[in-house]
Order: structure tokens, then sequence, then C-alpha cells
């Protein structure tokens, strides 16, 4: 105990003294720090609370110190987090590299590949998109077709994917690629890394319908990449990409623990986001909300919130024992999406006439910032697999309720 009061009292005053005041402040959608080779900081305090936090390995607390990572245990981990959380610190990076590709490349890749990319990761220097979904190949993801071929020592690959978030802005992508057409669907894919800026990829932004573009069709066209970029064997890409998405849905369900959120990266984009602020200012009478099935509903998501809080934070802790996240990951994520859309209806029902517009006058930035977020919540419940998929997932792989399309099968071979 004496150590965990030592680490924690140092802890403290490292960042009293190095988290910028501007850093202790709610985060604002244009000041996410991602990272990556063109990196722009507006904050110029992001670039400094960046460097100083990398420079711990505190981006990634866990990860291995010899990697560049904090090498923290769970007890220091948790402490941490408690100390950042007790002076409002902003996330020093958000990074898909972080919560998604950083885990599964600890586990299957080579020595050679995670000290070449680990490190980056760790100090923000490379960022990331994900290569998963394609045109024909969403939900049933084991049926993509982009393919590579290989010559020699070099993969050639060909296809497109399509909802890449930021592959216009990212260095590197980690993509599954089918490697073998003559087996079954998941037993021919592969999980292979290459940089963004090789000859032959190019990007398009898909316009959403809140206004925003964060996802991107990708195309590649006779892509060269070394063999060595191949993580794991060949044909076994579908196990690591299993694995993977219980990383991303462990991410994704952080929505619903965030006061709001930017596209996949979880954080506040306005000053609206707070429920309770927002219809004590909009439908408050003096000290107290006048409609009381407004009232009513918000104290149920409050309490909602706080249950979803707790659950989360211990299956952080538990995985943090050793197995990372499992299936589970599809309960969070489930639950917190529906949690988050439900905030945004909340607050489009406090705002009333004002959570309507668009644009032009009568509608402040904030009302109309929260507008937008409402539409972009729907998309939670379809990214990172959709809740029909969560739901599969969580019938076969936590209640172990018997396979309905299996048993019928069975019984139509009989």
């Amino acid at each position: 105990m004496q150590a965990l009061e030592k680490f924690q009292k140092n802890t403290r005053e490292w960042l009293q003294a190095n988290c910028p005041e501007s850093m202790r402040t709610a985060m604002v959608a244009d000041e996410v720090v991602w990272g990556g080779r063109n990196a722009r900081f507006k904050n110029p305090d992001s670039k400094l609370w960046l460097e100083r936090m990398a420079a711990r390995g505190w981006t990634c607390p866990t990860w291995p110190a010899e990697y560049g990572g904090g090498g923290l245990n769970k007890e220091e981990a948790i402490i941490l987090n408690q100390e950042l959380r007790r002076i409002n610190a902003r996330p020093a990076l958000t990074s898909f590299g972080i919560s998604m590709l950083g885990p599964v490349l600890l586990e299957s890749g080579s020595v050679d590949q995670i000290m070449e990319h680990i490190p980056k990761i760790v100090a923000g220097e490379i960022r990331w998109c994900q290569g998963y979904s394609e045109p024909g190949s969403g939900s049933d993801l084991a049926s993509l077709s982009t393919r590579a071929e290989l010559h020699g020592d070099t993969y050639t690959i060909n296809g497109s994917k399509v909802w890449t978030s930021y592959a216009d802005q990212a260095d590197w992508i980690f993509c599954l690629v089918r490697t073998d057409f003559e087996v079954p669907k998941h037993a021919g894919i592969s999980f292979i890394l290459f940089d963004m800026a090789s000859p032959g990829i190019t990007t398009k932004p898909i316009q959403l319908i809140s206004g925003g573009s964060p996802f991107c069709e990708t195309f590649f066209d006779d892509v060269k990449v070394p063999q060595r970029n191949l993580v794991g064997r060949l044909n076994e890409g579908w196990s690591i990409a299993k694995r993977l998405l219980q990383h991303e849905r462990t991410m994704i369900s952080s929505f619903g623990l965030s006061s709001g959120q930017s596209d996949r990266g979880g954080t506040t984009t306005s000053n609206l986001a707070s429920v309770e602020a927002a219809a004590m200012h909009y439908r408050g009478d003096s000290d107290r909300l006048s409609d009381a099935v407004l009232r009513d509903r918000i104290a149920q998501f409050k309490i909602d919130s706080a249950a979803f809080a707790y659950t989360s934070q211990r299956s952080i802790e538990e995985s943090k024992q050793g197995q990372g996240p499992n299936a589970t990951s599809s309960m969070l994520k489930n639950y917190g999406c529906e949690l988050n859309k439900r905030r945004y209806e909340l607050l489009m029902q406090a705002l009333g006439s004002q959570g309507l517009g668009w644009e032009g006058d009568g509608f402040n930035s904030d009302e109309l910032q929260v507008t937008r977020e409402w539409l972009r919540s729907k998309a939670n419940s379809i990214e990172g697999g959709t809740s029909e998929i969560q739901l599969n997932v969580i019938a076969k792989r936590v209640l172990g309720l018997p396979d309905i399309m299996s048993m019928s099968k069975q019984q139509g071979s009989k």
C-alpha cells in the first residue's frame, strides 16, 4: 500500500506541474489531438501535453516500457486515471493505434513489427485508419473481396474499402485482405499493414447527413506492400480481426460515458452536452425543471449512466488482469451506444424548437451542433458491428444460447 500511496503522490505532483491549464478544460472538437505525420495543433498546449505524456509512456500507460509504454500495473493505471479525472485533464492523444491496432499488434505482431510501430503509436507520430468494411461486405465482413497476391516478397493489393474513418488524413492503415479464394471465406483472410502514401491509394470523403465527412471510400490499385507487413500467419487474419473488433467495440462503448462525442473520438463538441444543464437552461423555472416528464427521464438517464460507468470500469479492471476485452465488449458497445443515443434524444427534447435549426439566424452554434450530433449518434448502432450483430454475440458467447440457424440446418439434414 505504501508503494501505491507514493505513486499516487508522485503522479499528482507531476500532473500538477506538467498539465497545462488549458488542458484541464472540456475538450472541443477542433482541439482533439490525433497525432500523425501531418499533425496540426490549434492550441500549442495540446502539443506540449502530448509530448510530456508520451515521454512518460502515459498515452499508453499499461503497455510495456521497453516499447515506449508506461509499464504501469493495474493498480497504478487506475490511480493515474483517477488523478487525470481529478484535474479534468484532456486526453493527450486520441488514436485508433491505441484503441484498436496496438493491443492486437502486441499480441500477434512480430518483434520487428512491434518495435517499428508501437513506439510511434505511443508518441502519436503515426495516425492509423482501419480497412475492414467494403461496399458488399458490411455486417458480413468475412465476405470481403479486396485481394492481396504475393509476387516474390511483395503483395499486390487491389480492391476497395468503405466507411474508412479519416482515411484521407491517416498515415498508415491496418487492413483485411483476401489471400485465398479457394477456402471457406473465414479461412482465406489475412491482416496486413501499409503506408497510405503508397502509390495506387486514393480516398474520397463521404458527406454524412450531419454535414460532417469523417468517413471515406478508399481504393487500392496495384498497391505494393512488403511481405514483412503481414501480421500473424497467412490466411489466419480473421482471428486477429475479431480480437481487434473487441477492442474497437470497447472504445465505441465509451460514447455512453462521455458528455458528448466527436466522430469516433468520444469527446465533447458542444457546450450543451450536459443534458441536465441544457434542460435547466431551456425548461428551467427558478431552481427547478418545470417539465415533470422530462425531469423523470433525465433522472432515469443519470441512474443508468452511473450504472454503466461502474460496469465499464469493472470490465476495464478485469481486462487488465491479463485477458483483455472479450465477448462482454459487445454488451458494453450495445448499451453504451443506446445510452449515447438517449442522451441526444433528451437534449433535443430539452431544446424544444431550438433543436430544429440547421443554419441561419435564430439559433446559436451550440444548438446547431447538438442537432448535428443527434443525427450523428444514430450511426452508433451501426459502426463497429450493428446492434443486431452485438445481440447475436451476446446470445452465443455470453449467455450460451443455442445457435438457431445451426440447429435448423442440422434438423433439415436429417
